[in-house]
């Protein structure tokens, strides 16, 4: 059923605000698009997309020369209130991708998100170099990163996890819970509120979907599914097998996406220098520009480290993903689709 024309986008303004329409969306909109209205993307299938508006969810039909892999959920999109057919997808604030190895496209994880919950699990699930990976992904997609400590009941030293997850980046937030208790949605208030989203990636079984379950509370009509664990290796099923866009019952949003068990890196260099700072700054100091702080003389890097400035793991790390990202990012297509569909002419 199309939707009344009468309601457009300057009617609703506070009843987007609270979906995570901001002036950075507003600001992209031209005169002659007055008659359209924005949604948001809450899912994507393989032939299907809908969308959230103040009434309610729609089905939407799009161009012939795009396919759902160029939307990802948290997406904007203006809409024919009398189609449902998308117009335009408005550029992204932020985006979160997951990249392929080989040469292959990017898939799209989640768009417009203004904060990563970056999940693990006080238990062997945690490790060191696969956290740096993903805080390296969310500083390279623009968004803010909080590594978040589930199962902090099932141990004694949750404090020694929290130590180590916050040695990872300079000023790096950490959040220790049971991702099953009420205090969890206390603890992690100051990212959920009105117009806010957020989303969550880490490992299998390491709480996401029953952190998503208790953030949303009552909100959530349709509740995540969790998984049962392994005793003996701590690892988690798949229990999250598409991406969504959820409420969350202190007014803001939630994205939900499956495990991810490999994350190869490209394109994330500036990711990389900001999780590694005490190593990238260091850089300028060497010799040589392009040292590759093994073996080069005056290398200000092997000088910190020998001085016991630079731990040596951090180091071996560093040069792992450094290598991996220059590796990938040669082999690897630009991404795809990351900031709008192409605009139709009558729309210039």
């Amino acid at each position: 059923m199309p939707l009344p024309m009468s309601e457009t986008m300057t009617d609703s303004c506070a009843s987007l605000s609270s979906l995570g329409w901001s002036e950075f969306f507003s600001d992209q909109l031209v005169s002659n698009e007055t008659n359209l209205l924005p949604m948001r993307i809450d899912t994507v299938h393989r032939a299907r997309l809908t969308a959230i508006f103040q009434s309610g969810t729609v089905k939407l039909t799009y161009p012939a020369d795009v396919t759902t892999a160029d939307f990802a959920v948290g997406d904007w999109v203006l809409v024919d209130p009398s189609t449902h057919l998308v117009q335009r997808l408005l550029k992204r604030k932020t985006l979160l991708e997951r990249r392929k190895a080989g040469n292959r496209p990017p898939q799209l994880v989640a768009a417009n998100i203004d904060t990563l919950f970056i999940v693990t699990s006080c238990n062997s699930d945690f490790n060191a170099a696969r956290l740096e990976r993903y805080l390296a992904l969310a500083n390279q997609a623009g968004t803010n990163p909080v590594i978040v400590l589930t199962k902090a009941d099932t141990v004694s030293n949750a404090w020694e996890f929290e130590q180590q997850a916050a040695a990872l980046q300079r000023g790096s937030t950490v959040v220790t819970l049971n991702a099953r208790s009420p205090d969890a949605k206390t603890a992690l208030f100051p990212w959920c509120g009105v117009g806010q989203t957020v989303t969550l990636v880490g490992s299998s079984g390491a709480g996401k979907s029953t952190l998503v379950n208790t953030l949303a509370g009552p909100v959530l009509e349709l509740p995540q599914q969790t998984g049962g664990i392994r005793e003996h290796d701590a690892k988690g099923r798949h229990t999250t097998t598409s991406r969504s866009l959820h409420a969350i019952a202190a007014g803001g949003w939630v994205i939900d996406t499956p495990g991810i068990r490999t994350l190869d890196v490209s394109h994330v260099g500036y990711g990389i220098d900001t999780v590694f700072a005490e190593i990238t700054e260091l850089g300028p100091h060497c010799r040589f520009r392009d040292c590759s702080h093994v073996h080069e003389p005056g290398c200000a890097v092997q000088a910190a480290m020998a001085a016991g400035k630079i731990d040596p793991e951090r180091l071996t790390r560093w040069r792992k993903l450094h290598n991996e990202n220059c590796d990938n990012s040669a082999n690897q297509v630009r991404p795809r689709g990351t900031s709008s569909m192409p605009r139709r002419k009558n729309r210039e």
